[in-house]
């Protein structure tokens, strides 16, 4: 049983393709060309809660979590199988057939001012996620070596880039106001208990 109810999942691929280290690099220097340095990560975690916010002043906390909340939960697979691509995790980008890899039960009952205020909220969880996301690129390079040479990621250097993936899963799934608890400081989604 799942502690929270967002869940991200990915198999370790055995073999990782060299030609995508390769497109993964052309692809991060020209997202940091157009979008800027970090990627485009600030205008995700201002734009996320905004946009629900927008969302729920048109319909309402509860149309919103079951009408836009499944909208808005397929635009964060699209985003989550993104970082996972870049995090090295998978050589596959986010398509209809890998969607299911993130898993969100949405809850709760938004407002205009619950979904902006978790901007402020979200802090400390995006203080440490930003810590991590700096230790992530790190490994990253490690993990891109280790497949241009030996065309395989290390075991623990992939679950560290997992474990970072699902708290940005959690944290985005949080900001888009479509579940209710705050993603707990956590690499792992199954329960403490």
């Amino acid at each position: 049983m799942n502690a929270y109810p967002i869940v991200f999942d990915v198999e370790r691929p055995t073999v990782m393709s060299r030609a995508h280290v390769f497109l993964r690099l052309l692809l991060v220097i020209l997202l940091s060309c157009v979008i800027g340095a970090d990627g485009g990560l600030g205008l995700i975690y201002l734009g996320v809660p905004i946009a629900a916010s927008i969302f729920i002043g048109r319909l309402g906390g509860e149309r919103y979590v079951a009408q836009s909340g499944g909208r808005m939960s397929r635009w964060l697979a699209i985003v989550v199988g993104l970082l996972a691509y870049f995090a090295f995790l998978t050589d596959d980008l986010p398509s209809d057939d890998t969607s299911d890899r993130l898993l969100i039960e949405s809850s709760g009952s938004p407002t205009v001012t619950s979904a902006l205020m978790r901007l402020v909220r979200a802090i400390p969880s995006a203080l440490v996620l930003g810590l991590l996301i700096i230790f992530s690129a790190i490994v990253g390079s490690v993990i891109a070596l280790s497949i241009l040479m030996l065309g395989r990621c290390p075991k623990g250097c992939w679950r560290f880039q997992l474990g970072v993936v699902r708290w940005e899963a959690r944290f985005l799934g949080y900001l888009a106001s479509v579940v209710e608890p705050y993603p707990p400081f956590s690499f792992d989604t199954r329960s403490a208990h």
